[in-house]
């Protein structure tokens, strides 16, 4: 991960910081996932309660190249500025990107385990008295399903600062549980 991208959203009276983001994001991930390469990394530099502005692409040159030539921010150029993809400059620190699935309907989680038979509505019901709702505190887009096209929120955890780089693949989404991506 010697390159990144940087892509800032632009304030829009129209459309808020988030919703162009999201519709970003959403975009990435369709690109990703036709590369199909598990090589590029994703960061959110300015997060904080949000995502924030700034979506940094982290990869190699050449990856990052091949992801450029499928223009897939088609529609969105109005919207963000990108950077020329750029040498990372000498960092020290690296961490992970990842996706944090929080259970946060205990009602919903109990209907669901009633339908797919792991429970009687008994004792779903049982549990529902003793089950606590998940919640964090995590920045996080509102998303589509492309299979269900149902929405749900993508859930982002910037990890522990780490003092040597850890190689490994990246999801569709450009998020990792293990491989990490340059801090700067």
């Amino acid at each position: 991960m010697d390159h990144y991208i940087e892509i800032r959203v632009l304030p829009d009276p129209e459309f808020s910081e988030e919703m162009l983001m999201a519709a970003l994001v959403a975009k990435l991930h369709r690109a990703l996932g036709q590369r199909g390469q598990g090589d590029i990394g994703i960061s959110f530099p300015a997060y904080s309660i949000k995502p924030g502005p700034v979506l940094r692409l982290h990869g190699q040159h050449q990856a990052l190249s091949d992801l450029e030539s499928l223009t897939w921010r088609k529609g969105l150029s109005d919207y963000c500025v990108s950077s020329d993809i750029k040498p990372v400059p000498a960092v020290t620190q690296w961490r992970c990107v990842s996706r944090i699935q929080v259970k946060s309907s205990a009602p919903r989680l109990m209907r669901r385990s009633v339908k797919k038979g792991w429970l009687t509505e008994e004792e779903a019901q049982q549990r529902l008295l003793t089950m606590q709702e998940a919640r964090t505190d995590l920045p996080w887009l509102n998303l589509r399903s492309l299979s269900t096209g149902q929405s749900f929120r993508l859930f982002i955890r910037h990890g522990d600062l780490l003092s040597a780089p850890v190689i490994g693949a990246f999801s569709t989404y450009g998020l990792s549980a293990t491989a990490t991506i340059p801090w700067f």
